[in-house]
């Protein structure tokens, strides 16, 4: 510590000026939530929205669980979905609409995000609807003569909508927009029907596509997600038997404002329908097709199921499932009365499904087995598959503009699944809904108002302070500027270092974290880390070096886990042999090659990197991963060099694993015990001029 303490330098906080706007991308229940709080507060929002209208697949919803009695609801006196059947979120979408501090941008996509935290230049193009906002009162006089219809998204593809369009009554903002890609006016050049009929001198077919551009403090991220279709799934004959649907085709039979007012009416003969089977987990739980679980599929189908039960007694329903999923506030009551209504819940495997179709009637049989291998067959009027929540079809574009990382699965990941659970790597970007993954709405309207609680942190304050144990590059030693190296911009996993070719990298501090993963793999050793310089962190080697070597243990220990587990270890009194030395650094993606080779190099018995659980746990994303790819390597050369293996360890200890960082010291300190210090000493011996000559190079 002594050693460290003669070489700091003095630090200044560094500052960033805040502007106290926000930008929420995505209007579904979470993106509304997370601007009304914000708007509440004070706060400017500008909410950006893709589609001609707010409300994400909560606005195709009719009742939602865990309450299904609109009686018990604190919006009722605001809301008319016991007349009209609209969706829950129709309040929240009224008061986005409605709110001073909310600019809404519906029908419009960010096209480039720049800037750091505090203080972001948001562009955004703002499609033409071909109807001025200002003149439509939303009469439906255009929509009435319109001669095209095409498939209603809104409506699952239920029912038709026309080429000028509302895709349901209570859309915000209120009014009507052109479908070019389905407009005669444009792909024939003919029809202008809807401008005739106009007596508001509403439809503009000259529009042009409006850029605009502003500032914001802070983005909170909520794109929502997409619907796997199960067209590739043969086996259930969706797509090809008609009385085959998804879940959210059953919630637009389902709703009153749906295409059959309510009534669940088979799609291929209009027939009500008198059975009716759910099977669970399509697509989802799949190794060959989503391998998670899509979270809120089962209580979809029993308040569903329930729902339907509610209305007709004597309607027979069966759910097939694998495992029921009930575990939130609520949900295992709602499974109670789904079982006490008389719903059947079948357990079967997650394969061997198969659904056949009487050509006559058109009439369903499905088959399947029990998890013990015993036959299921169902009939059938409707078959209802659960099918798997994927990732918004924009999400590769979102994280490309925004910089943000998405996990295997293609969502949103979070900076740390624990400790910052709804941030983003980059400062001032954070997450909300299920653009991070399958969720339930509960847990969406959360987590957006913990978003804007989150937020609102940040735009509180005229400026934000950044702490200053940042990298910082020699421009002198840096190759790129003579030949493209940019090995330090491909490591950083926030994006804050840019290398132009021809030029030295350069770090914006404001979005730097402090990791020092791109310091360790820097070739020429241009970027160091403040408070973590090679020069303190070699002088603390040293030190701790000076005596009897062969029998300590170097160990470079990672600041938010194997370190904090060493001190939970010494703060419950752990016993464990005092032979290891310490070494803190952020993470473990700091740690050079050039630390481990100077220990060996002085004669340590052993050396250990300490590191938070892969794959994400690591406290800055990637930098664990990037140290165990560097320390493979390494491990390499020594095996070939011949240091004993047990001398060199890389271990995954969390800062709750106090007992585990114990049991690993004292079996280290009982390894090298066994070794002996005259082997580690002629080990040394052999390795010394090695090592020597390797350091030399790089004047160490």
């Amino acid at each position: 510590a002594v050693a460290k303490v003669r070489l700091l330098q003095e630090l200044k906080t560094i500052e960033v000026p805040v502007t106290n706007r926000a930008m929420v991308l995505g209007g579904g229940v979470a993106g509304l939530n997370a601007a009304l709080d914000l708007a509440n507060m004070g706060f400017k929002v500008y909410l950006v929205e893709r589609n001609v209208s707010v409300g994400g697949h909560v606005a195709q919803l009719g009742k939602t669980f865990p309450i299904l009695d609109c009686s018990k609801c604190p919006f009722l006196s605001r809301c008319n979905q016991t007349n009209l059947g609209f969706s829950c979120i129709y309040p929240r979408m009224f008061d986005v609409a409605n709110h001073p501090n909310i600019e809404l941008l519906t029908y419009s996509e960010v096209k480039q995000v720049e800037g750091v935290i505090g203080s972001y230049k948001v562009k955004v193009v703002r499609k033409p609807r071909f109807v001025e906002e200002a003149n439509c009162i939303s009469c439906g006089d255009c929509n009435e003569k319109c001669p095209v219809e095409v498939p209603s998204e809104f409506e699952a593809g239920l029912s038709t909508r026309k080429a000028i369009y509302m895709p349901f009554p209570l859309v915000m903002p209120l009014m009507y927009t052109i479908d070019r890609e389905n407009c005669i006016h444009f792909t024939e050049d003919g029809c202008r029907i809807c401008e005739k009929v106009c007596e508001y001198d509403a439809i503009n077919y000259e529009q042009k596509p409006e850029e605009i551009t502003f500032e914001v403090g802070i983005v909170i991220v909520a794109t929502g997600f997409d619907i796997y279709e199960p067209y590739d799934l043969k086996e259930y004959g969706y797509g090809s038997y008609k009385n085959v649907i998804t879940g959210l085709q059953l919630e637009r039979l389902m709703c009153v404002a749906g295409p059959t007012s309510g009534k669940l009416l088979r799609p291929s003969d209009g027939r009500e329908s008198r059975r009716i089977v759910f099977i669970q987990c399509v697509g989802s739980r799949d190794v060959n097709k989503y391998e998670y679980c899509s979270g809120f599929c089962c209580m979809l189908a029993i308040k569903n199921a329930v729902t339907l039960k509610e209305r007709e007694k004597d309607v027979k329903i069966n759910i097939l499932y694998k495992d029921m999923r009930t575990n939130f506030k609520g949900y295992e009551e709602l499974y109670q009365t789904a079982r006490d209504l008389g719903i059947e819940f079948t357990r079967v495997e997650l394969t061997n499904k198969k659904i056949v179709e009487d050509p006559e009637t058109k009439n369903l049989t499905v088959y399947a087995e029990t998890e013990h291998g015993d036959p299921v067959e169902v009939e059938a009027d409707l078959v209802v598959l659960a099918t798997a929540a994927i990732p918004n079809k924009g999400s590769d574009e979102v994280a490309r503009i925004m910089n943000i990382t998405q996990g295997t699965d293609g969502f949103f990941m979070e900076s740390h699944p624990k400790l910052k659970p709804i941030d983003t790597p980059m400062a001032g970007v954070f997450l909300a809904g299920t653009c991070q993954g399958p969720k339930d709405i509960p847990y969406s309207v959360t987590q957006g108002s913990g978003t804007a609680a989150r937020a609102a942190t940040i735009l509180s304050k005229p400026m934000w302070e950044i702490e200053p144990i940042v990298a910082m590059v020699y421009p002198d030693k840096c190759r790129n500027i003579k030949a493209k190296c940019g090995i330090c911009e491909q490591r950083c996993p926030y994006g804050a270092i840019i290398a132009p070719e021809g030029e030295a990298a350069q770090v914006m501090t404001a979005m730097c974290h402090g990791c020092g993963t791109c310091v360790a793999d820097c070739p020429s050793d241009a970027i160091t880390q403040m408070h973590f310089t090679d020069a303190q962190i070699l002088a603390q080697i040293r030190a701790a070096l000076e005596e009897n070597p062969e029998g300590k243990i170097i160990g470079f220990l990672c600041n938010w886990c194997s370190y904090a587990g060493s001190d939970l270890a010494g703060t419950s009194r752990f016993e464990y042999p005092p032979t290891i030395r310490a070494i803190r650094v952020m993470c473990s993606g700091r740690v050079d090659r050039d630390f481990v080779l100077e220990a060996f190099r002085l004669g340590a018995g052993m050396v250990l990197v300490g590191a938070c659980h892969l794959p994400y746990d690591c406290h800055y994303i990637s930098g664990n991963l990037h140290m165990k790819n560097r320390m493979a390597a390494l491990a390499g050369m020594f095996e070939k060099l011949g240091l004993s293996p047990e001398r060199f360890r890389v271990e995954y200890v969390s800062a709750a694993e106090g007992v585990k960082f114990a049991e690993l010291i004292k079996e280290m300190t009982k390894q090298m015990e066994g070794l002996g210090k005259e082997k580690i000493e002629a080990e040394n011996t052999k390795l010394h001029p090695i090592l020597d000559r390797m350091l030399s190079r790089k004047g160490i």
